[in-house]
């Protein structure tokens, strides 16, 4: 099993021949040329230039390459890691693209360890705070059916094992975490509009005023009326 005492930010090229490893130390992949195929235990995709990709420390995989490639790497050993780290297929949205910007700038000035240490340390931190794809998913769509599937696959997880890895998370169930988005939009609607029932149960994604009040009574424990009233006093 590999292990580092410092951090390392170099750029790599893989073979197309699968290899099969696992290291004591987190490392971030940012494509800068070509894809990179990559297995782990649960999960299979293909890491293109629109995405970067964390490994935590002891996971085992395979990748490869197909194509001509080069990828830009940070290897960060475990003092410098949250702890209990997942992997996290994270979009290069313009802060990523920044972020890679600048560890580009630190291969080209290796001599200050210094600057790459604190780069780091704020790449690490985002581990924290960073929302993972499939969760921005059910924030933008938690009003229509969102199947575990559907979940899965945007994380390139097997379905099987994304409710654990959701939970562990978030702390909830992909089901619980989208009810109470749904819960707190419906509060908000009653308490805030006029609107009838039917207009509320459409608007929140339900068919019809009964489907969505029995729904309501399972999660809230009261019917939509009932807390209406109550709270509107």
């Amino acid at each position: 099993m590999e292990t580092i005492q410092h951090i390392v930010c170099e750029k790599r090229s893989y073979s197309k021949e699968f290899t099969y490893h696992q290291h004591e130390y987190g490392q971030f992949l940012f494509p800068l040329q070509g894809t990179l195929d990559i297995q782990t235990k649960w999960q299979e995709l293909n890491l293109n230039a629109d995405y970067c990709f964390y490994l935590p420390p002891n996971c085992d995989h395979h990748y490869r390459s197909k194509d001509r490639n080069e990828f830009l790497i940070l290897d960060v050993p475990i003092k410098y890691l949250p702890e209990d780290t997942s992997s996290m297929y994270i979009p290069l949205d313009k802060q990523w693209i920044s972020i890679r910007y600048l560890l580009l700038e630190e291969t080209r000035h290796k001599e200050n360890v210094s600057s790459l240490v604190h780069l780091t340390n704020y790449v690490t931190n985002k581990l924290q705070v960073a929302k993972p794809p499939s969760i921005e998913y059910i924030h933008n769509h938690f009003k229509e059916p969102i199947r575990l599937e559907t979940l899965a696959n945007i994380e390139h997880y097997h379905p099987v094992y994304y409710s654990t890895w959701f939970k562990k998370q978030t702390g909830k169930s992909p089901m619980t975490y989208i009810a109470e988005l749904r819960l707190k939009e419906a509060k908000q609607l009653l308490l805030s509009t006029t609107w009838s029932m039917l207009r509320i149960s459409e608007e929140i994604g339900f068919e019809n005023a009964s489907s969505f009040t029995r729904w309501f009574v399972r999660w809230e424990g009261i019917s939509p009326q009932k807390y209406q009233h109550l709270n509107n006093r």
